[in-house]
């Protein structure tokens, strides 16, 4: 549908803000009479909330399948005739998707594109100082913070498709209901954890709002971003930690290549501590389909007994 000169200004204004963030209804048609809804989602994350709030309403393609970096991702040919057919778009922002930006933004012009990510209060968002206060884009590790994220859904899809509204608030209800049950689980569990062992070391920095709001010092070897090699004197760095402060385990991450984290676990050995591998974490991507690390909340359950089991002892959960 044709769009006047104020109209386009408002979506490339909300493109640019905070990466394609939502705009008025007003520029785009009402879907109550379609029947179902086109949805592309980015992140699996983002793809699972956008199920669960939309059920049988919605038919969702998530471009990002397991063990995929959001960090380095680029749309493929493919991928942009997905977007460019999808009726409503979502996606996480805070510059997760950052190599994905020109065709989030021109795409955004024709078609709902909502960055979820910009539903978090702005004061909960972390911008670390050692990373010149870019935002750290990994919300979902928060689970409080990602109900926000659902909401965002709830919203957008509510105001695309006013006629199944009451559709929408129901599936989100439910879903956020099953988030609270998730963040009482992971409070309980990450208690068992004393307070001298609450340390995560990983590949990158993705854990940092699960730290924040459970309690954990998290140290990643990479920035936020995995874009930028990790050197040797990150290695050296992190490995003087590991073994000033005898830590039980270490994480690799299924989207990083492990060989980073296995140079800090040799570096580590020749300071004369064994550490441990404890487990693989799920940070940027869920897992395989099919599998209770396919949906999110599966995602956070395998992450949060790994960890557990792996500094008290006993293994994964």
């Amino acid at each position: 549908m044709p769009k006047s000169p104020l109209a386009l200004g408002v979506v490339l204004l909300a493109v640019l803000g905070a990466g394609c963030g939502p705009v008025g209804e007003a520029a785009f048609p009402d879907l109550s009479r379609e029947e179902t809804i086109s949805v592309v989602a980015t992140t699996g994350m983002v793809a699972d909330a956008v199920r669960h709030v939309g059920g049988e309403r919605v038919r969702v393609t998530g471009l990002m399948g397991p063990g995929v970096d959001p960090h380095l991702y680029k749309a493929s040919e493919g991928d942009v005739r997905r977007l460019e057919g999808a009726d409503v778009i979502f996606f996480n922002g805070l510059h997760l998707e950052a190599k994905m930006a020109d065709v989030l933004e021109r795409i955004g012009e024709q078609r709902r594109t909502v960055a979820v990510g910009d539903a978090i209060p702005e004061p909960r968002i972390l911008t670390p100082e050692a990373f010149a206060g870019e935002a750290d884009p990994h919300v979902w590790f928060d689970v409080g913070l990602w109900r926000d994220a659902v909401g965002a859904v709830r919203d957008t899809l509510a105001g695309a498709d006013p006629a199944h509204a009451a559709l929408y608030r129901r599936n989100a209800d439910a879903y956020l209901e099953e988030l609270s049950r998730l963040d009482a689980y992971v409070r309980a569990q990450t208690m068992r954890v004393p307070e001298g062992q609450r340390t995560i070391v990983t590949a990158h920095d993705a854990f940092g709002y699960f730290g924040a709001a459970y309690g954990f010092e998290v140290v990643g070897l990479q920035g936020i971003s995995t874009a930028a090699e990790a050197g040797a004197k990150d290695v050296q760095r992190l490995a003087d930690l590991i073994a000033e402060r005898r830590l039980p385990a270490i994480f690799v991450e299924s989207s990083i290549a492990p060989r980073t984290i296995e140079a800090v676990q040799e570096a580590v050995r020749a300071r004369g501590h064994d550490v441990e591998i404890g487990g693989s974490l799920f940070s940027d991507a869920l897992g395989s389909a099919g599998t209770p690390e396919g949906e999110y909340v599966g995602m956070v359950r395998h992450n949060v007994d790994t960890i557990v089991g792996a500094l008290v002892g006993g293994g994964e959960g």
